[in-house]
C-alpha cells in the first residue's frame, strides 16, 4: 500500500502529541519572546490597544508575551486542542484569564476561520502567524486559504506578521534543494509530501511537517491573497538571539505584510 500523503489531520495529531506538547509548553513557559520578535512587533504594531489575531498560537509563547508588553485585546486560536489547553493554563498562571485583559483563546483551523462566529470580517486591527506556524499547513492552496481567511477577517491597513524558513538562505540549503529536485524529477521523494519545498522529520518536538518556500513563492501567495507586502529579512538582520533561541529555531525570514 502506498504511503498517505500529510494532510491537516496528520500535522495535527503530530502537534497533539505528547513529545510536542511537552516540548512547546516549556518553551511557552521558559523562553517567551526572541529578540527579534519584539522589534518586529514593536516597529509594526505601535498601537497597544489594538484588537490583535494570533494565528497558531500554541502552547502560548508569543501570546503571552504579547499580554506581557501591555498588549491587552488580544485573540488566539490553534487547530491543535492539547496546545489551547496548555496556553489557557499559563494564562491563568500569569492572571491573563480574567477581566477586561483577558486573552480570548479558541480551537480553530486557519484555513476555515469564517466558520467561527469569533473571527468576523474586518474584526482585526493586525494579525500574527509566529514561529513557521504558516508553513505547517500541508498544501499549497490550503496555505493560500488561511491567508485569505486571515486578510477577511483583518480591518483595511491591518499588518501581518509572520515567519517561513527560506531554501535558498545559504550555499548549504541551496545544494540540498538542488539535490531534492533530482530526486521530485525523478520521482523519488518522500510519497507523504505534497509539495516540492515540504519536509517531513522527526526530533525533540516529534514528528513535524514544515513547508520551506523560496521568497518568490511568498510574494506571490501574498498577492494572490490580497496582501501588500512590506518587508522581509532574516532573523540574522533583525536582532541577536539568545543561545537559547538559537537552540530552539534555526533561521528563519519575517515577513511583514499589509492589508491595502
Amino acid at each position: 500500500m502506498d504511503p498517505q500523503k500529510i494532510t491537516s489531520e496528520t500535522v495535527r495529531a503530530d502537534f497533539n502529541d505528547l513529545s510536542a506538547v511537552v516540548h512547546y509548553t516549556r518553551a511557552a513557559h521558559e523562553l517567551g519572546l526572541w529578540a527579534s520578535e519584539r522589534a518586529l512587533i514593536e516597529r509594526f504594531f505601535p498601537d497597544k490597544s489594538a484588537s490583535l489575531l494570533e494565528a497558531g498560537c500554541g502552547a502560548g509563547r508569543v501570546t503571552l508575551g504579547l499580554w506581557s508588553l501591555g498588549y491587552h485585546h488580544l485573540t488566539a486560536f490553534d487547530f491543535a486542542e492539547e496546545l489551547v489547553d496548555q496556553a489557557r493554563s499559563l494564562a491563568a498562571e500569569r492572571g491573563a484569564d480574567a477581566g477586561p485583559t483577558a486573552i480570548a483563546f479558541h480551537h480553530a483551523d486557519a484555513t476555515v476561520l469564517s466558520t467561527v462566529s469569533a473571527f468576523a470580517d474586518r474584526q482585526f486591527a493586525g494579525a500574527l502567524f509566529m514561529f513557521n506556524g504558516l508553513m505547517q499547513i500541508p498544501g499549497h492552496a490550503h496555505r493560500r486559504a488561511a491567508l485569505r481567511e486571515l486578510h477577511r477577517a483583518c480591518a483595511p491597513g491591518a499588518p501581518l506578521l509572520f515567519t517561513t524558513h527560506d531554501r535558498d538562505s545559504s550555499p548549504t540549503e541551496r545544494a540540498l534543494w538542488r539535490l531534492e529536485t533530482i530526486r521530485w524529477t525523478r520521482g523519488e521523494q518522500d510519497p507523504r509530501l505534497v509539495d516540492f519545498g515540504d519536509r517531513y522529520f522527526e526530533d525533540e518536538a516529534g514528528r513535524t511537517f514544515m513547508h520551506l518556500p523560496n521568497r518568490e513563492e511568498i510574494l506571490a501567495d501574498l498577492a494572490a491573497t490580497g496582501w501588500t507586502h512590506e518587508f522581509d529579512a532574516m532573523r540574522t538582520k533583525i536582532a541577536q538571539e539568545s543561545r537559547d533561541v538559537l537552540n530552539f529555531s534555526d533561521e528563519c525570514r519575517f515577513w511583514v505584510a499589509r492589508k491595502a
